[in-house]
């Protein structure tokens, strides 16, 4: 009977490894805290004689909030690859040509209805190039 306790608890941990290469974050939080679950349930179990049950118990519970805790994460994230593309959403780039034939990129940042350049001057359209080089080129 030890054996077959046994066989239950080396397959939950092995199934918690197998699932750690999950790319998402709840995916790993889910396997991470059904393998630890796991073991300490497998663990508390053991002193009242029923291991394979608290360990049933314990990968239950620990990815249950493995999941819970790797999904904050992921919003998290996503919420900053969001407002990452929506501060380059508000970025243009002008280039002005110089007199030797080089170009000078200006990044201009829109506010409100219009922009303002890289020394802090505003624009109440987008600039074209010739208005930008007598500030940026040479």
């Amino acid at each position: 009977m030890k054996k077959v306790k046994l066989v239950w608890v080396i397959v939950i941990l092995i199934s918690g490894l197998l699932l750690g290469g999950c790319e998402s974050e709840a995916g790993k939080g889910a396997a991470l805290g059904s393998l630890a679950g796991a073991g300490i349930g497998a663990i508390v179990g053991h002193q009242s004689g029923k291991t394979t049950e608290g360990a049933l118990i314990g990968g239950a519970v620990g990815g249950g909030a493995g999941y819970i805790f790797g999904s904050q994460k992921d919003k998290k994230k996503t919420d900053a690859e969001i407002s990452g593309i929506r501060q380059e959403m508000n970025v243009v780039t002008v280039n002005v040509t110089n007199s030797n034939g080089s170009i000078t990129p200006v990044q201009l940042t829109r506010q409100g209805v219009g922009y303002v350049g890289p020394r802090g001057e505003f624009y109440n359209h987008l600039p074209t190039p010739d208005e930008l080089k007598p500030i940026y080129g040479f």
